[in-house]
C-alpha cells in the first residue's frame, strides 16, 4: 500500500522526533509536534484535519476533528498510518548494521525479549528513549 499512497496521495509527508524530544515531551506531545512537523511539510495544505485519537494541538489556520479509532474509519488516516509505520520501520533497518546486537530489522524497536536482553548486555544507544521504562525493575525479596 505504500506505493500507491506514495504515488497517488495529493499531497503527504512523513516527520518524527528524537529521542531527546520524546524523553523531554512525553510520547504523546512528540506524536503531536511529529504530526505538526509533517503538517507542515505539505505541498498542499489542508482545509480541515482528521486525527486519529483523541488529543491534538491546532495548527492555526486550519480545524481539526480528532476521532478515535479514525484509522479503521478513514482511509486517509489509514493511509497516513502506513506511511509512519513503514519510514519508522525503514529508519530502524538502517541503524541495524550500526547496531546489529538490538535486531532493529527485525523488532522495528518494540521491546521483544532478545531486545531487552541486548540492552543487558550491551546497555542503551543513542537511539532508545531514556524516559522509557527498558527493562523490568528488579525483584525485591
Amino acid at each position: 500500500m505504500r506505493e500507491e499512497i506514495l504515488r497517488d496521495a495529493v499531497s503527504w509527508a512523513v516527520a518524527s522526533c528524537t529521542p531527546e524530544e520524546i524523553d523531554r515531551l512525553n510520547i504523546l506531545q512528540a506524536s503531536v509536534l511529529a504530526m505538526q512537523r509533517a503538517i507542515a511539510l505539505l505541498t498542499v495544505r489542508p482545509a480541515f484535519l482528521i486525527i486519529d485519537g483523541n488529543y491534538f494541538k491546532p495548527v492555526p489556520g486550519i480545524p481539526h476533528q480528532t476521532l478515535v479509532h479514525g484509522d479503521a474509519r478513514f482511509a486517509s488516516i489509514a493511509a497516513a498510518s502506513i506511511l509512519a509505520k513503514t519510514f519508522r520501520d525503514e529508519a530502524m533497518e538502517a541503524l541495524s548494521p550500526e547496531y546489529p546486537a538490538y535486531g532493529w530489522e527485525q523488532n522495528k524497536g518494540y521491546p521483544t525479549a532478545a531486545h531487552r536482553r541486548a540492552i543487558v548486555l550491551h546497555g542503551i544507544t543513542p537511539h532508545h528513549r531514556r524516559s522509557f521504562v527498558l527493562l523490568a525493575p528488579p525483584v525485591l525479596f
